[in-house]
């Protein structure tokens, strides 16, 4: 098992290793008693076959790259999405020099997290975040590159599944998980690491939570005092904090306190920064927007949308992330399926309907009806987990037509 985990520390910047990202994964195969999973590949045939596109090369673009031609941009999804965001600008910028293109603009296809990466780079071009207490205004300064973003299963104001893997860790072959242990590979020590995961957590207005009677309960899930308080993530495990303790320094020393006290610190500055980056997306726009944004989704998978905190015999507090039979003192409350209605929203899976559509957004109006404060033009949904989006027949369709047709506004 490959490690994935970045330094801590509270510069999150500078929280760096020698992995680089490379092409994005169009197969992947897990063993030889597994068959391989298509990731991209499905969506990338498309769009040669019948979009009639090529794969063009960032640096050494044909004379006719300008023209029915895709670009892949493969980013470290471990890290900060305003990062990547800068990454994805500045590439642009140096790919329509070398076209002589400065009047180019790209349509942008990005599924899950890089929605977020590709929306942060229309609205802010390179620039980063403000500081805590400054004001956030989008300029568009990314506009001049970007025409189109379609948005495949794109979590716009956060996911709960972020929040359940920072609690437990993440397996990629979910449904084989009780079979293949050995595949679970993202745990939640490497999960606490990944400042881009902070950024998926739900954002405020669409953070639910339930007590035992079901009842919705608010919390702030930028605060680390409730993360302390709930004993949320491997960051409050006192085991996990005990070895953290007892690292060995460069020069064979025990850090101890030290070590504790700069865990807490990065866990506080990830979870500022992910505010942050969520009030960046999320400001009220004013106006149609320069940058034409068009939502492609799925609609009928139970998708995780509210857990349930629940106290046990001991006075703990338990999170649930799956549904079950809720008992009090000896005596069922809830049937299993009543949880299940409580936790769950339509959605692919990973991402609900609202999410992508950012409806507990503050609201701005829209001109066709849409209950979307994001300005979308257009929006689709079919049946499909979030990873199989892309694979998809009728939402490829939906994605081509929406990138050769002028979709009105």
């Amino acid at each position: 098992q490959e490690d994935f985990s970045l330094p801590i520390s509270p510069n999150l910047s500078a929280n760096r290793d020698e992995l680089v990202p490379g092409k994005i994964v169009e197969t992947l195969r897990l063993g030889r008693l597994v068959p391989e999973v298509y990731v991209y590949r499905d969506l990338i045939d498309a769009l040669g076959r019948y979009g009639g596109y090529r794969e063009g090369d960032w640096d050494n673009p044909a004379v006719n790259g300008d023209s029915d031609t895709y670009y892949v941009f493969p980013y470290d999804w471990r890290r900060d999405n305003v990062e990547n965001a800068r990454i994805l600008v500045t590439r642009i910028e140096r790919l329509k020099e070398s076209l002589r293109r400065p009047d180019l603009r790209f349509n942008v296809i990005a599924h899950s997290m890089g929605g977020l990466i590709a929306r942060y780079a229309a609205m802010y071009g390179t620039s980063d975040l403000p500081q805590v207490g400054l004001p956030i205004q989008p300029t568009w300064n990314g506009a001049q590159h970007i025409e189109k973003i379609v948005m495949l299963g794109v979590p716009n104001e956060g996911s709960a599944d972020a929040f359940a893997t920072m609690l437990y860790g993440y397996s990629i072959t979910e449904g084989l998980r009780r079979r293949v242990p050995l595949l679970n590979k993202l745990t939640a020590e490497d999960a606490l690491t990944f400042p881009a995961l902070f950024q998926l957590l739900p954002h405020r207005a669409a953070t639910k939570f339930l007590n035992e009677n079901l009842e919705v309960v608010q919390l702030n899930l930028y605060d680390p005092k409730v993360w302390r308080e709930y004993g949320w993530g491997v960051v409050n495990d006192p085991e996990f904090r005990r070895k953290y303790a007892n690292r060995k320094s460069a020069t064979g020393e025990t850090q101890g306190e030290t070590a504790l006290r700069e865990l807490d610190d990065y866990f506080k500055a990830g979870l500022e920064r992910a505010q942050r980056f969520h009030e960046a997306l999320d400001i009220p726009l004013a106006g149609d927007p320069p940058v034409t944004m068009l939502a492609v989704g799925g609609d009928c998978e139970e998708t995780l949308d509210a857990p349930v905190l629940l106290k046990d015999k001991d006075g703990r507090w338990v999170t649930l992330i799956r549904p079950r039979e809720l008992r009090v003192g000896g005596k069922k409350r809830f049937s299993k399926r009543q949880v299940t209605e409580a936790m769950y929203a339509p959605g692919d899976g990973r991402v609900t309907r609202r999410s992508l559509l950012g409806e507990n957004l503050t609201a701005n109006s829209t001109s066709n009806g849409l209950r979307s404060p994001l300005t979308l033009s257009y929006a689709v949904f079919g049946c499909d987990l979030h990873g199989q989006l892309q694979r998809n027949k009728m939402l490829q369709d939906n994605t081509l037509t929406a990138l050769v047709s002028e979709v009105m506004r």
